[in-house]
């Protein structure tokens, strides 16, 4: 999904949600274009414009570090935008670790036995790669429980279950951004970008600004189906054993109606676990009286005459 003038099309969306304000110029009505012009930006970032607009229309493929380092400046970078800014004009050559797909057994068994809060295992693209039971209640309300972005932009229930969705669906997509950033040219992340650019214009538009945010913290309010209104804090903790594995984390102050949620969530899922304990053995009594009753049949044939 990767342009072949991806760092001129950064450029321009960044520009384009750059206010002119921030950076000292006037902003009327006579501007004919959001955000800041080139030859503004040229003129802050101390290069010419010709230079500038040669990097935007991809005829200047090499631009030196020092450079790059006044255009994030020029266009108020943060230090994840500016860094998604480096990686596109500076790329690194030689092989990039691959991000990991599989999750270990200890980090399963740290995530199992977080049993009073919902805890799950994400990859690069966002996928569920596991979950723990809490988890699973927590979003049971999903058709699938498999992508996050998926998640949110494809099954309906994501506009009633967060509470504010569209500020769930920027940190998404400013998220998966930031890990394209980190692994480059990666299939899976590729294909999820492909399939909602497709099948979801919010998602296209989001993807577009070329917001670069990795998801770290934040609170989060949601309204689930059973437990009713939820405000927790969200942790996201790199798994540095397995590149582009997060642990994600949803937490809630002592005392607070979000812990009593959580409790309540936590009944939830203990109870759903002992339904599926029941309907498991009931499913293994039927199954071994079936074989004993074809068991009896059988020998019953071979006494008749």
């Amino acid at each position: 999904m990767e342009s072949e003038n991806e760092l001129g099309e950064y450029l321009r969306a960044r520009r384009a949600m750059t206010p002119p304000g921030a950076v000292g110029f006037p902003d009327d009505a006579s501007r004919r274009v959001p955000g800041l012009r080139r030859d503004e930006v040229a003129l802050l970032a101390g290069v010419s414009t010709d230079y500038y607009i040669r990097l935007e229309q991809g005829r200047e493929r090499h631009p030196s570090e020092q450079v790059l380092q006044a255009i994030a400046r020029a266009l108020r970078l943060d230090d994840a935008a500016a860094a998604h800014l480096f990686r596109l004009g500076l790329p690194v050559l030689g092989p990039s670790v691959p991000p990991t797909t599989t999750v270990g057994p200890e980090l399963l068994r740290l995530m199992n036995g977080m049993h009073d809060v919902p805890a799950f295992v994400v990859g690069s693209a966002q996928d569920v790669l596991a979950a723990n039971a809490m988890a699973r209640e927590l979003y049971r309300g999903f058709a699938r429980y498999d992508n996050l972005l998926r998640m949110i932009f494809l099954d309906p229930f994501a506009r009633e279950f967060y509470g504010d969705w569209d500020k769930a669906a920027r940190i998404a997509v400013s998220n998966l951004r930031a890990s394209s950033s980190q692994f480059p040219g990666d299939e899976r992340i590729e294909r999820v970008v492909g399939e909602l650019s497709v099948r979801s214009p919010a998602f296209a538009a989001l993807w577009a600004r070329y917001e670069v945010r990795p998801r770290t913290h934040e609170d989060k309010h949601f309204h689930h189906p059973r437990v009713g209104e939820l405000h927790l804090h969200f942790e996201a903790l790199a798994v540095t054993s397995a590149p582009g594995q997060h642990l994600s984390v949803y937490s809630a102050a002592p005392g607070s109606a979000g812990a009593d949620g959580l409790a309540l969530l936590r009944r939830l899922a203990e109870q759903n676990a002992a339904s599926a304990e029941a309907a498991e053995d009931t499913g293994a009594d039927d199954t071994m009286k079936a074989t004993k009753a074809m068991k009896a049949m059988t020998e019953e044939g071979n006494l008749r005459p």
